[in-house]
């Protein structure tokens, strides 16, 4: 990945000027586009098996790569819009699952950290 989140952004930035279209990308905008984006994304993988979602054609992994892009280009917009900074907050999020998720209690099972506490919790 050779471009960063920020030349991304400016090149972003640039483009919804040069267009007049900050007006329109407000929070509730880009997260509405954002789960369109999703939505398209999910549309590739619907019906496959998992064999096959995991060996896609090169065109059909162009088309998913293209759909992931809008994805994360409507999600660094969102961040812009609200002054967020993404790797921060990855970088944050990461830890809060270290511990959410200890690796010693969870490997190779795939709960949600609920249910591992009300696992936990019933075998008191």
């Amino acid at each position: 990945m050779t471009d960063s989140l920020d030349q991304l952004n400016a090149q972003l930035l640039q483009f919804a000027r040069e267009r007049d279209w900050e007006q329109f990308h407000t929070p509730k905008n880009l997260v509405m586009a954002l789960a369109g984006e999703t939505g398209e994304l999910l549309e590739h993988f619907q019906w496959l098996t998992e064999t096959q979602s995991a060996t896609l054609s090169d065109d059909k992994k162009q088309q998913v790569g293209y759909e992931m892009a809008d994805i994360l280009l409507y999600l660094i917009r969102l961040a812009e819009r609200l002054d967020i900074d993404l790797i921060a907050a990855a970088n944050e999020k990461i830890a809060i699952n270290a511990i959410r998720y200890p690796a010693a209690k969870v490997r190779g099972d795939a709960r949600r950290a609920d249910d591992y506490r009300s696992y936990a919790v019933d075998q008191k």
